[in-house]
């Protein structure tokens, strides 16, 4: 009786480990922390347009995850025997062979359709821009990336788009809010893109992409065009204060923490070494939600 009870637990235990273990799998075929990220942005968007609704909230975090993981899920799929030659990622889950693609095809069905379905909860708009990000996204930035540089310019609409899509989620209206707020995430998809460029550029270079601005990769062109536009950064992230939505609170935060970035950047520019490189790419994740939060707790008036 003792041996029965030990292999039912040791075909429960087995079981648990499956299911956690393919649980990881879709974890990261669908890169859901950098999904969640996403979430942020959009959440900030429509919180400083005025946004006070959980069930709304909860469906712009839903959605906009969703639709994300789908993006990265066909991403994956597109790529899978470019994955297998770079080192960070050959252990994916389709060029290790630990899903079947049929499985992939599925995740990113029903994420993609289950996410569209959550965001027209809050309008049509939002799903149309959840599609359009997408289909940028999959279509049109993954294939251009092993072609040109310039799959980063079309790559940084989609990125931009998450704190327009939660500004519209308030009203719908496609106006100078959200524009501005898609302006100041655009311009800094550049310096924090370029910086993960430059840290796996061996990699990349392995996977046959070229994405550093300059065709010589790390050289001082390309740091010169990370600094160009982070210093852009510093004018542009008081745009809200200028605009008169935000205090000026905001306005010195916004600004302290545009020069420190821009600092950060030129650091790179000096030495054209990796590890600067890879204190602003850090720099760049700690950036874009302090400036975003910033603007959400010094309201001052928003135009109607």
């Amino acid at each position: 009786m003792t041996k029965v009870f030990e292999e039912i637990k040791v075909d429960v235990d087995c079981g648990e480990i499956k299911a956690t273990s393919k649980f990881r799998t879709y974890m990261i075929f669908t890169k859901m922390r950098l999904s969640s990220l996403v979430v942020v942005s959009a959440i900030s968007g429509y919180l400083f347009n005025g946004g006070n609704s959980w069930l709304e909230g909860l469906y712009l975090m839903l959605g906009g995850v969703l639709v994300t993981a789908a993006a990265n899920g066909s991403n994956q799929i597109w790529e899978r025997d470019l994955d297998k030659l770079m080192k960070r990622t050959k252990q994916r889950p389709l060029p290790a062979g630990t899903m079947e693609m049929k499985e992939a095809i599925t995740i990113v069905v029903v994420t993609l359709v289950l996410g569209s379905v959550i965001l027209y909860q809050l309008n049509l708009q939002c799903a149309l821009i959840g599609l359009l990000a997408y289909v940028l996204y999959v279509f049109v930035y993954t294939p251009l990336k092993p072609v040109t540089p310039w799959a980063v310019f079309v790559g940084a609409f989609p990125g931009a788009f998450p704190p327009l899509l939660g500004a519209i989620a308030v009203d719908g209206n496609f106006g100078l809010v959200p524009g501005v707020l898609f302006f100041i995430q655009f311009v800094w998809q550049f310096p924090h893109f370029w910086a993960i460029a430059w840290v796996l550029y061996d990699d990349y270079k392995a996977g046959g992409f070229s994405l550093l601005p300059s065709k010589g990769g790390r050289t001082k062109a390309s740091a010169f065009q990370i600094a160009v536009y982070s210093l852009m950064l510093v004018p542009f992230s008081i745009l809200p204060w200028f605009l008169g939505w935000t205090g000026p609170v905001s306005m010195v935060i916004a600004a302290a923490v545009s020069v420190w970035f821009f600092l950060v950047s030129y650091r790179l520019f000096l030495s054209c070494e990796t590890p600067d490189a890879k204190r602003l790419m850090f720099a760049s994740f700690i950036y874009l939600p302090i400036i975003q939060f910033v603007y959400v707790f010094d309201i001052q008036n928003l135009p109607n």
